[in-house]
C-alpha cells in the first residue's frame, strides 16, 4: 500500500497480490494456448495482448472519466471541493490527486487512475447537492483511500484480464472458423477456447470479491481517517435513496464504471450475490456502526 495515515489493510493487501497473481497466470495460460492453436499467429498474439493490457492500464483514468461524462475541475471552477480535498490530503499526509466533476443527476462518486500521481476523484453533481458538508467530506475520504491504498490501480490492471480475454475469445471463434477445413487444428482451438472462457470467468468472479472487500476497506479508513463513520453511514443511505429515485435509463449512463463508484450505478436482482460489485448496504452501515461504538468508547 502507498505511504499515508489511512489505516492499513493487509486483507487488502493481501487479496490483491492473489488477485493479480491468479489473473496474471490466467492471462499468460490464455495467451499461450492462442499462440499455440495459431502458430502462426504467435507473434501477432503477443503483441494484441501486450497492447491490450498496456492501453487499458495506461487509458484508465481517461475511460473511467469518458464513462462517467467527467471533466477536470481546477480550484478556480471548485474552491469548496478543492478545499475538502486540500484538507484531507493534508490529514491523510498524501499527494493531492485530480479533481473531476460528472455531469450526472444520480449522486456518486469514485476515483481512478494508473497511478497516484495520475489518479483523479470524481464527484457527481447529484451528489454534491444531496449531501452536506460534512457527509461530503466522508465520501471523498473514502474515494482518497482508494487511491491511498492503490486498489484502484489493480482493479484497473486486474480488468484488461477479463477485456483481453473476451476479445482474444472472440479472435479464436474467427480463426476457428477460417481454419474449420482442417480438423487437425480444431483441437487446438478448442483448448484456447475453454481456457479462454474460463479465463473470462475467473477474472469476473475475482473482480467482484476483491470489488466488494475494497469497498468495506476504504468505509472502514475513510471513517477512521475522519473520525465521522456516522456521516460515511448517512452519505451511503442518502445516496442509495436519491439513486432509488433516479431512472433506469438514466442510471446507465454510469454503468460502465459501476464497479469504481461508492455504490452500484444499477441496481436490482443483479446486483446480488457473485453479481455484486459491491457489499449490502447493511453490511457497510453495520461495520459503519461498529467503529461508531469504538471510537465513542471512553478512554482510560
Amino acid at each position: 500500500m502507498a505511504s499515508s495515515r489511512f489505516i492499513k489493510d493487509t486483507g487488502l493487501t493481501a487479496r490483491m497480490t492473489l488477485t493479480m497473481f491468479l489473473l496474471g497466470a490466467l492471462f499468460v495460460g490464455l495467451v499461450v494456448a492462442l499462440m499455440y492453436a495459431f502458430r502462426g499467429y504467435s507473434l501477432l498474439i503477443a503483441l494484441v495482448a501486450i497492447g491490450i493490457a498496456f492501453w487499458q492500464w495506461w487509458s484508465s483514468d481517461k475511460l473511467a472519466m469518458r464513462a462517467m461524462r467527467a471533466r477536470e475541475v481546477t480550484p478556480e471552477e471548485a474552491p469548496e471541493l478543492h478545499g475538502m480535498i486540500d484538507r484531507l490530503c493534508a490529514l491523510a499526509d498524501m499527494p493531492k490527486p485530480r479533481v473531476g466533476v460528472s455531469d450526472m443527476a444520480a449522486p456518486n462518486a469514485f476515483a481512478t487512475g494508473r497511478s497516484p500521481d495520475r489518479a483523479v476523484v470524481c464527484v457527481t453533481t447529484g451528489i454534491l447537492q444531496a449531501l452536506d458538508a460534512e457527509e461530503l467530506e466522508a465520501v471523498l475520504s473514502h474515494e482518497l483511500s482508494h487511491v491511498a491504498h492503490r486498489d484502484v490501480l489493480v482493479m484497473t490492471v486486474a480488468s484488461s484480464a477479463g477485456i483481453a480475454a473476451g476479445l482474444l475469445m472472440r479472435f479464436t471463434q474467427f480463426g476457428g472458423m477460417g481454419r474449420s477445413r482442417n480438423n487437425s487444428a480444431f483441437p487446438a482451438v478448442l483448448v484456447a477456447l475453454l481456457v479462454g472462457l474460463v479465463a473470462y470467468a475467473v477474472s469476473f468472479v475475482l473482480l467482484r470479491l476483491l470489488s466488494r472487500y475494497r469497498e468495506l476497506s476504504a468505509d472502514r479508513a475513510g471513517a477512521y481517517l475522519t473520525l465521522k463513520p456516522a456521516a460515511l453511514a448517512s452519505a451511503l443511505q442518502k445516496i442509495s435513496g436519491e439513486s432509488a429515485a433516479i431512472p433506469t435509463r438514466d442510471l446507465r449512463a454510469g454503468s460502465a464504471a459501476s464497479a469504481l463508484c461508492i455504490v452500484p450505478a444499477l441496481r436490482g436482482g443483479g446486483l446480488s450475490g457473485l453479481m455484486a460489485t459491491h457489499p449490502p448496504l447493511q453490511q457497510r452501515l453495520a461495520q459503519l456502526a461498529r467503529i461508531q461504538a469504538e471510537l465513542s468508547r471512553p478512554t482510560g
